[in-house]
């Protein structure tokens, strides 16, 4: 029976063009297949959850990958991670079913967007926060969020050279978490078009600035006029968070945990039931 090894990688994107190799520069998955050659001292090629874009970061990719040869599992984390530069880390590695596949085998997928206001940047947040001067209307963006729960066609909130057989995405859970000059939007769903995550917080982003209406994201939805929504927010504030795969043990009432202050929409699906609830100190998980 053939082996497969799972692993949770963690990144900072910035220095990379992306997750998938490419001619035109240095990407993660070359860095750590470069990094697995060397402890396996044969070729190894990683099969990822998604592609993530350059400048875009991932606290829970999953790669699979067939060993050429059985080593300790503990080679694929401390081995590779002391070959590894600092911005890019194995953060598990475990043996799975023959049948695994860290992309089709996915079932949900949890992204984190951060959002600076303030009318000083912040350098130490310069590479993972989209800094946005005025204030903006949380309430009216957080109506709006409510209208992309479910499945809809995501037409509009997709990149031109988006090559997805269906645009039809199911979205389980949206929130908006403030903490002080610091906005999070976490956004989680059976899968994602290619810059869905990052048309949908500029278009959310124009609500809260007033150049666009509350109902903006319904009439996206209906409409399918990608030239009608928001700018594409930059790729440097944008995280992958987890990947979900049947079996896992937790939900997103784990995942979505947030401060007081947080605003939360919530919604249910086939897959999952979301009961993700504004937080207090009380009903902490």
């Amino acid at each position: 029976m053939t082996t497969k090894i799972r692993l949770v990688l963690e990144y900072d994107g910035g220095a990379y063009v992306g997750w998938q190799r490419q001619i035109n520069g240095l990407s993660v998955q070359e860095v750590v297949e470069n990094a697995l050659q060397q402890i396996y001292g044969a070729p190894i090629r990683l099969h990822a959850s998604g592609r993530t874009d350059a400048g875009v970061h991932a606290r829970g990719l999953v790669v699979h990958f067939i060993p050429p040869r059985v080593l300790p599992m503990t080679a694929c984390r401390e081995g590779v991670n002391s070959l590894l530069p600092p911005d890019i880390a194995v953060v598990s590695a475990d043996s799975v079913e023959p049948t695994f596949h860290a992309r089709y085998s996915a079932r949900a997928k949890w992204y984190s967007y951060r959002v600076w206001q303030g009318e000083v940047r912040s350098p130490l947040l310069s590479r993972q926060a989209w800094h946005l001067k005025k204030d903006l209307d949380l309430k009216a963006m957080q109506a709006a969020a409510a209208d992309l729960l479910g499945e809809h066609d995501f037409a509009a909130f997709r990149a031109s050279n988006c090559d997805a057989k269906t645009t039809r995405r199911e979205i389980f859970a949206v929130t908006l978490h403030q903490h002080g000059q610091l906005l999070q939007f976490d956004i989680a769903g059976s899968g994602f078009l290619r810059n869905m995550v990052r048309v949908i917080v500029g278009t959310l982003t124009d609500i809260g600035r007033g150049r666009q209406p509350v109902t903006a994201i319904r009439d996206l939805l209906a409409s399918g006029n990608r030239c009608a929504a928001g700018v594409t927010a930059p790729a440097h504030g944008l995280c992958l968070m987890q990947v979900l795969y049947a079996g896992d043990k937790e939900d997103f009432r784990k995942l979505f945990v947030s401060q007081e202050n947080s605003l939360t929409t919530v919604g249910e699906s086939d897959s999952f039931r979301v009961s993700v609830s504004p937080v207090t100190p009380q009903n902490c998980i």
